[in-house]
């Protein structure tokens, strides 16, 4: 399974996820956003649906995507672990008085 933290870091999925924060959307749709081919999306759609940040339904022939809540809670924890006393330190240090 692909890791999320690198699936999420690519560019257009990292849009497709921007565009799906506003609610579920169909891949023609999402497509209209982008210079590639439908068919494009629906592979990183596809990707992000494997390591679990998008679900689907089908509605007759259209595929409607949207977040899926928990798959963005491991995204969040994922990143959140990078966050460490060093880097509040550097926040604490740029943000301080003397900034």
């Amino acid at each position: 399974m692909p890791d999320v933290l690198e699936t999420a870091a690519e560019p257009t999925r990292r849009a497709l996820l921007h565009i799906l924060a506003d609610g579920e959307h169909t891949v023609s749709k999402l497509a209209e956003h982008f210079p590639v081919t439908r068919s494009a999306i629906s592979q990183h759609l596809l990707l992000l649906a494997e390591v679990g940040l998008v679900t689907a339904r089908k509605d007759g022939r259209n595929r409607y995507y949207r977040l899926d809540p928990s798959g963005m809670a491991t995204l969040r924890r994922a990143l959140e672990s990078f966050w460490t006393t060093e880097l509040d330190l550097l926040v604490a240090e740029a943000t301080g008085p003397n900034s």
